[in-house]
């Protein structure tokens, strides 16, 4: 003989269901953000590192300088696409990047990788970023605020 579900058992489960959920979800999007701003971490590392590795390069006589030039890349293609080593007696290229990673807060995955960055130029104060002849350090353009308290555009 089999037992049935009494209106109230039920009642009860579902509302034991719904209750689990409510606390599994938020816990959920929680994580997905923490991995969204690792992620975040390691692209920005990864560029700043690229950048600053081109600048020892210019210094070290490695890349032709110019009269105007920073020492900076020009843009972040730069960076994957290489330049001559003016030391090497066969020019051989120097590449800083394999390819350039997407901001991770960006949800476009048409916009090219390099496009969802703000560029900041040398000459552009810290406080106010500007884009200019070189790209002197990056930083996400998304406006929110990290688990940190800190928006993502000042990481």
């Amino acid at each position: 003989m089999t037992r049935g579900f009494t209106l109230i058992e039920l009642l009860v489960t579902v509302a034991i269901v719904a209750l689990l959920a409510t606390i599994a979800l938020p816990m959920a999007e929680l994580a997905v953000q923490r991995s969204k701003e690792q992620e975040l971490r390691s692209a920005l590392r990864e560029i700043r590192t690229a950048i600053d590795a081109y600048k020892k390069a210019w210094e070290g006589g490695h890349i032709q300088k110019g009269i105007d030039d920073s020492g900076y890349p020009k843009s972040l293609e730069v960076l994957v696409e290489g330049v001559e080593d003016f030391k090497s007696p066969t020019r051989a290229k120097i590449y800083f990047l394999r390819r350039i990673p997407r901001d991770p807060m960006v949800k476009d995955t048409t916009v090219p990788a390099a496009e969802t960055w703000g560029k900041r130029s040398y000459k552009s104060p810290p406080d106010s970023p500007q884009e200019g002849s070189d790209v002197y350090d990056v930083y996400s353009l998304n406006t929110r605020v990290g688990l940190n308290g800190v928006a993502y555009r000042e990481w």
